[in-house]
């Protein structure tokens, strides 16, 4: 049950109303830094009311085919969308590409995230090595451990920091041992948002960037970033969120339109909690095209093999 992307869209391809459609195309499961298995994701999702859901996992795909598989077992009111958060480097910052209607068995995917995976391994063992001379031993395995099989992650490095006690919450967590300069960080060495792209598009997807107003940007900076990302052929960026500060999603909404790029929203949902929620506030501003607008009506879905 998973749907379609059509980024070429032709003139007799129908158009969704999405009068009574919630879209999130932004959430995470225990194959990467999420709390919830890709079942208990999608069942909450219906929950919530959500009628087309991405899941976006950091560098991996590993969730999807259970959550399709738990949709058409339960016959959930639930469109599913092939999704994941690629983790790139660009002037020095992390910044993250959404891919939106992948194709997870594409190899030029497959290859990327093999890559992926192995650099990710190698930044969590050497932060177990580093934490472990600031006397906390046994993080790289606790991480792990905590991981479940999933992508490791510096939020799994959080939680055992917790567990372990050397801090109260996990935002003390980051504070103290996990950002920039502090003793148990490392910095990363993903692809390049060209790649990242470029996977992305080879694979039949939209590429999207994630929540620009979270990466400590000045504005100058956020439009360098945008321009780039749509010289490149980048399709659209995310407009909406649950959480965001005062006339943030109309500013964001305007640099779509400045950029030509298309807009999306996303919940980025980790954990049930009271400020983050699937499909919570998740609406566009007026004079945005969304992602969505070429893509089949919701409900019309192609059978695919094997579902």
């Amino acid at each position: 049950m998973t749907l379609p992307i059509n980024t070429s869209p032709s003139a007799d391809d129908p158009i969704p109303s999405t009068a009574f459609t919630l879209y999130d195309l932004h959430s995470h499961t225990t194959a990467s830094d999420g709390y919830l298995t890709p079942e208990a994701l999608v069942a909450r999702a219906v929950e919530m009311r959500v009628g087309v859901l991405a899941i976006t996992d950091h560098d991996s795909t590993e969730g999807l085919a259970r959550a399709a598989q738990a949709i058409a077992d339960n016959q959930l009111p639930l469109q599913l969308i092939n999704g994941v958060e690629i983790s790139t480097l660009w002037e020095n910052h992390e910044i993250h590409i959404v891919g939106l209607g992948i194709d997870p068995a594409h190899p030029a995917m497959v290859n990327l995230l093999r890559s992926q995976a192995e650099l990710r391994q190698q930044r969590a063992q050497e932060m177990g090595r580093r934490l472990a001379k600031a006397r906390i031993e046994g993080a790289w395995e606790g991480a792990l451990h905590l991981a479940q099989g999933g992508a490791v992650t510096r939020a799994h490095f959080a939680r055992y920091l917790v567990e372990f006690g050397a801090a109260d919450n996990i935002a003390q967590v980051f504070k103290k041992y996990l950002a920039k300069g502090k003793t148990g960080y490392v910095p990363p060495q993903w692809c390049t948002i060209e790649q990242a792209i470029e996977a992305i598009h080879q694979s039949g997807g939209q590429a999207v960037v994630a929540h620009p107003g979270r990466y400590d940007l000045s504005t100058k900076w956020l439009k360098r970033l945008l321009a780039f990302f749509a010289e490149l052929g980048g399709d659209a960026m995310e407009v909406a969120q649950c959480q965001q500060g005062p006339h943030e999603r109309t500013q964001l909404a305007a640099y779509a339109r400045d950029y030509q790029l298309l807009a999306s929203q996303g919940s980025d949902f980790h954990q049930p909690c009271s400020w983050i929620e699937l499909g919570r506030k998740l609406w566009l501003p007026a004079g945005v095209e969304p992602v969505w607008q070429h893509w089949p009506v919701a409900g019309k879905v192609p059978e695919i093999e094997g579902a």
